[in-house]
């Protein structure tokens, strides 16, 4: 790419502690003064163990998306981690990025629907991050049962500290050099609308490659020129452009420090075999690194899953991007809470004994309602294994009220007949349920399957709302 259009892509002063490649700078991390947990003022929401399945607590005025938060210390940070997990268990995947490609179609119903502020849980990796930019809760806990997820989530946390904008962001997740001059990211593709959509502003507008600097018709009139999509221009740099082993390295320590250092956490021998493991595999990857089974190397893309190029690009029902990385604002969002050590990952059973009560315990205790609740498609494993009634029982201990959703992705082909909410295409089909109903149904004995389960009260983001008033009074 010539390095001319490369002027202001990336403020260096969010790099600077980086290693690049023609020098190693030493990371000098300044811890700033933090304050105690924000002390919630509002009333307690019950929990749904607390009343039964009738659990309708009354969403808090406190819990709006603009409600203020105060940073969590980083000891406590630590500290929650190590008590609420459980010992890691074990998946059949490497679930490097989402195997979701469907994941945005559901951002309109919930939009909808209000889900907002109070507390995020979730599960997997990056589409959270999507999740959370939309809703804006106030706190984030990301429960799942491998403990290499967990450490990829610190991975993260330690990027998003470092990273000002999206564009460093993705250098230093891959390990790829910024150059001192900027990449032209002011033009604006057509389905994107928002003010801070740019990833750098105050430049001239690029041209595509294809059009040319000086393009002209046949007749020798110059033609009309076309602007680059600034984020595709972006994710073509990342990955056209060559790192090293010595960028790699240099970054690792840095990411190992952080995390021990600057997070309080300590990582054990196999934790840090587990870092290398989950950061080098994005070095080598790049952009095509997706979800694989098993731990082979290089067989991204298999099955036909779609890798972190396809999923940021990725569109909702209305033909708009949607990743977290698609949009300035929300990038930001996602950035201030790992800053304030408020995406809290903890490794869990979501039919064990001890994460989600924990959780549960922790929300309650400091006047947090669950908004929202993604699970995946982790429910088909918990009926396979017939530990099904052991995460009804976690979800009672979540405070809820009557707006807290489920979010889930059901396979296609899961059964005989696809899912009424599948659109042809999609590997998997977003659905929402409110916590609320599905415990009504659980306790009715109207869910002894999963297919029942995902077709039971179920909201999808293309159809009219399915979902059923409870029987019973509130």
């Amino acid at each position: 790419m010539n390095p001319t259009i490369l002027s202001r892509l990336i403020s260096q002063k969010g790099l600077r502690h980086w290693h690049y490649i023609g020098g190693t700078v030493v990371l000098v991390l300044a811890l700033g003064c933090v304050s105690l947990i924000y002390s919630q003022q509002a009333v307690q929401p019950k929990s749904a163990a607390a009343v039964g399945v009738q659990a309708r607590s009354v969403p808090l005025a406190s819990e709006t998306a603009s409600s203020p938060t105060t940073p969590i210390p980083a000891a406590e940070f630590s500290r929650m981690i190590q008590e609420f997990s459980e010992a890691g268990g074990f998946f059949h995947s490497d679930n490097f990025t989402s195997n979701e490609t469907s994941y945005l179609h559901i951002v309109g119903k919930l939009r909808e629907l209000g889900i907002s502020g109070g507390a995020y849980l979730g599960v997997g990796p990056e589409q959270n991050f999507t999740y959370i930019a939309k809703i804006r809760p106030r706190i984030v806990f990301l429960v799942d049962i491998r403990r290499q997820a967990i450490i990829q989530h610190l991975l993260y946390k330690a990027i998003f500290h470092q990273a000002e904008n999206r564009a460093q962001f993705l250098s230093l997740l891959f390990s790829v050099p910024l150059p001192a001059t900027a990449l032209d990211l002011n033009a604006q593709p057509p389905q994107q609308g928002s003010s801070k959509d740019t990833l750098s502003a105050g430049v001239e507008p690029a041209r595509s490659r294809r059009a040319g600097v000086d393009s002209r018709t046949a007749d020798g009139s110059k033609a009309e020129e076309r602007t680059v999509d600034p984020l595709e221009q972006l994710l073509n740099y990342i990955r056209e452009t060559p790192s090293s082993r010595e960028t790699f390295v240099s970054n690792l320590a840095t990411v190992r420090k952080t995390i021990e250092e600057n997070f309080h956490f300590p990582l054990s021998p196999d934790d840090v075999q587990s870092l290398g493991y989950v950061y080098s595999s994005f070095w080598r990857a790049n952009l095509r690194i997706g979800f694989r089974f098993g731990n082979g190397m290089y067989n991204y893309g298999s099955w036909g899953f779609p890798n972190l190029a396809d999923l940021i690009l990725a569109t909702d029902l209305d033909g708009k991007r949607g990743n977290f990385l698609a949009n300035e604002e929300d990038y930001e969002f996602v950035r201030k809470l790992q800053e304030q050590n408020r995406v809290i990952p903890v490794v869990g059973d979501f039919a064990g004994t001890k994460a989600l009560a924990a959780v549960g315990n922790y929300l309650g205790k400091n006047g947090y309602t669950v908004s929202a609740f993604y699970t995946s498609n982790v429910e088909e494993f918990l009926y396979d294994n017939q530990v099904f009634s052991a995460f009804a029982d976690n979800i009672r201990k979540l405070p809820i009220s009557n707006r807290s959703v489920f979010i889930r992705a059901v396979r296609a082909g899961w059964s005989l007949n696809d899912h009424p909410a599948y659109m042809p295409g999609d590997r998997m089909t977003p659905l929402l349920q409110r916590l609320s109903v599905f415990l009504d149904d659980y306790q009715q004995g109207l869910l002894p399957d999963y297919w029942s389960l995902v077709t039971t009260h179920y909201i999808a983001g293309t159809e009219p709302r399915k979902e059923a008033a409870p029987t019973h009074s509130q």
